[in-house]
């Protein structure tokens, strides 16, 4: 597809069309088996923290729209894959060299063509991130939507990084929980449960 064609399927809301531009999520789901995963959020609380040996020890590191590293030391320097529901600006891309950039919002127009071409690029299905939302009651954050796309994978082992859900903001922008769409307590309240029933997941 070229990018007249992309911008006709986009305007259109051509699912199918776009798709074809993706890696399937089988593709994703092999990519997984058997893994460990670092999931790393932006919580501004991880800056005081020492994870990034920790992170960067992981079997895949996964980070969430702009990616901010402030430091090595909280968060280690690895992206392997960003997931990101925001347009996120090419030098941003090219710093974190990911091998895989994840589009996770069902919000298409959103998605821009230099995005969509890249190498790696996925796009998650919009029935994922619809079944989450009426499962939480709410938009789910672009975390819930890969901790989501982790469940369902064979990963041996997932450790959450910068997941406070909004109790100290985020290191990416400043805005406030009421300035947001999303349920930070039933997302927290998920997270705790599938971290009950599935022991891979480590909060």
């Amino acid at each position: 597809m070229n990018r007249a064609g992309f911008l006709w399927a986009r305007l259109l809301g051509d699912e199918a069309a776009l798709m074809r531009l993706s890696d399937s999520p089988e593709a994703l789901f092999a990519e997984l088996e058997g893994r460990r995963v670092a999931l790393v959020g932006n919580a501004r609380s991880l800056a005081e923290r020492a994870e990034g040996a920790e992170i960067d020890g992981a079997e895949l590191v996964i980070r969430l729209n702009a990616a901010p590293l402030p430091s090595p030391v909280s968060h280690g320097t690895r992206t392997d894959w960003m997931a990101v529901s925001v347009p996120v600006e090419d030098g941003v891309i090219e710093e974190r060299r990911p091998r895989r950039v994840l589009w996770m919002t069902p919000k298409r127009k959103r998605l821009p063509w230099r995005i969509a071409r890249r190498p790696g690029f996925a796009l998650a299905p919009a029935e994922w991130n619809a079944r989450l939302a009426a499962e939480l009651g709410a938009r789910p954050t672009t975390g819930a939507m890969v901790i989501d796309l982790l469940a369902r994978s064979g990963a041996r082992g997932v450790r959450l990084h910068g997941f406070d859900f909004f109790a100290s903001l985020s290191l990416s922008g400043g805005r406030t929980a009421k300035d947001v769409p999303h349920d930070f307590g039933a997302e927290k309240a998920w997270v705790e449960r599938l971290a009950e029933r599935d022991g891979r997941f480590v909060l």
